[in-house]
């Protein structure tokens, strides 16, 4: 017998003081069986950090060829690829050409070093990829205020994030490991 996704509810309201956006998302977030708490909330704060009204969660884990989010234009053309984890160099090489700009969003400690240590040097010639790492620490706190149903707030600015909810708050400083030469936005 196959094992179902856990639904997750989330009601997200954003302040992006950097970005100026501001907007509340009622977002459904499923969770593979295979995948963890901490990929889970990753891919909660990718959203935040790149939310736009056209921003959505793919199949990641289940499909290959789709990633943990992405923004398409009206035209079907991917604005933003956005990855979570460590994905291998043929992968984010594909992604690089078939998106305007990519983000690997890093995370999971010596995992996440041994991996940039691994395929770091081979992206730098990727112009349109930025790899950011958020720490291992960070992300337990994430874990934290994951609940079937949730009500979070997050402001951003200067490139940090603070994550809310009624409890408890947890502060994100993403590492940029390398940046894209262009942003798109």
């Amino acid at each position: 017998m196959a094992l179902n996704s856990t639904i997750y509810k989330v009601e997200l309201q954003i302040s992006d003081m950097d970005r100026h956006y501001y907007a509340t998302h009622a977002l459904t977030l499923a969770r593979h069986p295979s995948e963890t708490e901490e990929r889970l909330m990753v891919r909660l704060l990718a959203f935040a950090l790149y939310a736009d009204e056209r921003l959505e969660f793919g199949k990641g884990i289940s499909d290959e060829d789709e990633p943990a989010l992405w923004r398409k234009a009206y035209t079907e053309e991917i604005e933003l690829w956005i990855d979570v984890g460590q994905p291998d160099e043929t992968r984010i090489r594909k992604a690089c050409g078939r998106a305007r700009q990519v983000v690997v969003i890093n995370y999971g400690g010596n995992t996440a070093e041994i991996w940039w240590n691994k395929v770091g040097s081979a992206l730098g010639r990727h112009r349109n990829l930025t790899v950011l790492d958020i720490p291992t620490d960070t992300v337990a706190e994430m874990v934290e205020l994951l609940q079937r149903g949730m009500r979070l707030q997050c402001l951003i600015q200067d490139g940090q994030l603070q994550v809310m909810n009624d409890a408890q708050a947890v502060a994100v400083d993403p590492v940029k490991r390398m940046s894209a030469a262009e942003a798109v936005s």
